[in-house]
């Protein structure tokens, strides 16, 4: 019997406070969402840019929302175990439209990033942005379900001198994190010194994205708490399709 979304959410929590990192490889659809649930991994995360490309959209939080969390209801009606969507900005939704979307579409945790899409580059006031987290978690808890929020910090994605947008980074972390959300993610943070120091100064969880940084074992050792993978697993996909369309067109060419 599958868990409800209170129970969901328990567990999403408590796998970012175990021993090891909670390792996140993203899907984008049922099938990959089957197979990630099928290898052993406890949660499914998505990819917004995986779903937006396979859908034919940018991820510039311009997706429609129906299709947005069409393609995350579908995933978590075909899998049993918890599911964690990412919502790019929110779809520029107040935060109960937010979370009911979310909730009925099965998922109990979600990313929400920092970019001003509106102004098409740039990040959102820090208040701004934190009181909308808190008003999503306000708005979850009247539903009885403590939906688990992972802040992605786009600081580090801004042009200008790097230790300042570590700061902000770092600034923008303690701020989300007291607003109520339960993780933070800074975005494009790869080097081991600046993870090391990260993950020591903020008093909360960490998400790394995995594909371009340490070893999963060296971010373990650095108290890395979650580690996602974005596209990866769709582009090797897409890559190992690639490959096979190259092979069947020499084949048919040959053929001729």
């Amino acid at each position: 019997m599958n868990a409800t979304l209170s129970e969901q959410a328990v567990l999403l929590r408590d796998l970012h406070h175990g021993a090891r990192p909670l390792v996140l490889p993203n899907a984008w659809d049922v099938a990959s969402a089957r197979l990630v649930e099928k290898a052993g991994f406890p949660v499914i995360a998505t990819s917004s840019g995986a779903i937006a490309s396979s859908l034919g959209y940018e991820d510039t939080n311009s997706m429609p929302v129906e299709e947005a969390f069409g393609a995350v209801a579908r995933i978590a009606q075909n899998v049993s175990i918890p599911v964690t969507a990412d919502m790019e900005g929110g779809y520029h939704l107040s935060p109960v439209e937010f979370v009911t979307r979310l909730l009925d579409a099965g998922a109990v945790g979600c990313n929400i990033e920092d970019t001003d899409h509106d102004a098409g580059s740039g990040l959102l006031p820090v208040e701004q942005h934190a009181d909308w987290l808190r008003a999503v978690k306000d708005a979850a808890a009247e539903r009885g379900i403590d939906i688990v929020i992972n802040a992605r910090l786009d600081a580090m994605r801004q042009t200008g001198d790097e230790a300042a947008l570590f700061d902000e980074a770092l600034r923008r972390a303690g701020r989300y994190l007291e607003a109520g959300a339960d993780c933070v993610f800074p975005i494009k943070m790869a080097a081991e010194a600046q993870i090391a120091d990260f993950v020591a100064r903020v008093n909360g969880p960490v998400n790394i994205l995995g594909a371009a940084a340490p070893p999963l074992p060296r971010l373990a050792q650095l108290g890395v708490a979650r580690v996602s993978f974005a596209g990866t697993l769709m582009s090797k996909t897409y890559a190992s399709m690639t490959a096979a369309l190259a092979d069947i067109a020499r084949a048919s060419s040959a053929s001729v």
